[in-house]
């Protein structure tokens, strides 16, 4: 086999592959072998039908076989030769590729591979010298997660007599609805919990500002105007007055910020307890939170600081995932089943979308790529026991079972598995740079 590589471009290479004549017609004569075989000639024994009728039936099934056979063979075999390894290989369909008996086979694959990094210092004595973050946890953050704990357990009760309604106080409410002084069918509701300022209508009703001041058992009135195409034939172009009664009112009654609240929490004593749990759990979240941002600025680093051209396949992948993952997030948020204006907007946004996304895309695949080369400096290597552990975390933080994360990861095939794995080891690699970095000061 000769080859003849030649660049197109930073990342982009052509491999010329040339096949020995003797090769090409070893393959003719092991496919005409298998034919002869497999097909049934009329006037011949099975498997003594003469080569040259074979030759003129059915040459074109077996340049097509020979292609088939060498292609890839010898593809991959000059590959290894070229010492490249490709991101993306565009191969000239077979129909269009020519192989003859007694002649050399010719055919070039052009190829995208990945960019050659030379990486930055990351270890002593030059370690990425990263800003200090100073942020620590404050008493009032403690005390608003203590008073979001009594929020959640107040109690609804019966507020005081005479108590008037205020903004966030809740009334019990019955309405009903008359037209020309007789009850409208239908437009009644009784015992209905309300809350103030919530904006809920009530039977269409915006009962907020009518109920703000009023005490229990006031009586008030509103009217409701229908226009004339309104469906109810009985309200078009009609006024409704409605009667809104005030059955009670309530409010929400916090616990006092004592030893005793401190108890119904969890398993505490004294509320100093409690307050100390809160404190530790905060700075917990915190810690990461700062080692997160940390690490952001060990990536920008990095990023900034490294200059290759990009493998235009791995950035269009990158944000074809992204513009999918976007339009997914979108299609929860609305209801009902798409209609054709919304796959006409479905066709705009992927344009504005990759368009959108293509800088972002650009980042990743960058980090990406020198993460991966600082993995394969450093001897990164992802086991099984790692790949177990990660499910394991990841089920523990979604409260999923192992088993449901296991089955997500292993859904996509080998592919899958394969992108998980190279997620590990860029996080990896990122986590033993971030272990050399300096913090300033």
């Amino acid at each position: 086999m000769k080859l003849e590589m030649t660049e197109l471009g930073p990342v982009k290479r052509a491999i010329k592959i040339e096949v020995p004549e003797e090769a090409v017609n070893k393959e003719f004569d092991k496919a005409y072998a298998d034919l002869k075989r497999q097909v049934q000639v009329p006037g011949f024994r099975p498997g003594k039908a003469p080569l040259a009728m074979l030759e003129k039936r059915y040459s074109k099934a077996v340049e097509q076989d020979v292609l088939q056979r060498l292609v890839p063979s010898y593809y991959q075999r000059a590959i290894k030769e070229a010492g490249v390894v490709p991101v993306l290989v565009e191969i000239p369909p077979l129909e269009r590729i020519k192989v003859k008996r007694n002649s050399v086979f010719t055919f070039t694959a052009t190829v995208e591979i990945k960019p050659t990094i030379e990486i930055r210092d990351y270890r002593p004595p030059n370690p990425i010298s990263l800003k200090p973050d100073s942020r620590t946890v404050t008493e009032d953050q403690v005390n608003q997660t203590i008073e979001s704990l009594r929020e959640k357990h107040a109690r609804l009760e019966a507020a005081p007599a005479g108590t008037p309604l205020g903004d966030g106080m809740f009334a019990v409410v019955s309405v009903e609805g008359f037209l020309d002084g007789v009850p409208v069918e239908g437009s009644k509701k009784e015992g209905h919990l309300h809350q103030v300022g919530s904006k809920e209508a009530v039977l269409g009703l915006d009962i907020d500002e009518a109920l703000l001041g009023k005490t229990e058992g006031q009586v008030v009135e509103l009217s409701q105007a229908y226009p004339p195409s309104h469906p109810d034939g009985r309200l078009a172009g009609k006024t409704v007055q409605f009667q809104v009664k005030i059955e009670g009112v309530k409010q929400k009654n916090r616990p006092t910020l004592d030893d005793e609240f401190a108890k119904d929490c969890g398993p505490f004593e004294t509320l100093s307890q409690l307050q100390d749990k809160i404190r530790s759990e905060l700075e917990g979240v915190l810690k990461r939170s700062i080692e997160e941002a940390y690490k952001d600025q060990v990536i920008e680093r990095l990023f900034q600081t490294h200059h290759f051209d990009l493998p235009e396949v791995l950035v269009d992948r990158e944000v074809r995932t992204m513009v999918r993952q976007r339009l997914m997030e979108e299609q929860r948020k609305r209801k009902g089943a798409p209609t054709p204006e919304d796959q006409i907007r479905l066709e705009e946004d992927v344009k504005r979308l990759q368009q959108e996304l293509t800088p972002d895309a650009k980042r990743r695949v960058k980090v990406g790529l020198i993460l991966e080369a600082i993995a394969e400096k450093e001897g990164i290597v992802i086991e099984e026991k790692d790949i177990q552990e990660e499910i394991t975390k990841l089920a523990s933080g979604l409260k999923l079972p192992v088993e449901d994360i296991r089955r997500m990861v292993e859904a996509g095939g080998e592919d899958s598995r394969e992108e998980f794995r190279d997620r590990l080891r860029a996080e990896k690699a990122l986590q033993m740079v971030y272990q050399f970095a300096v913090i300033q000061g």
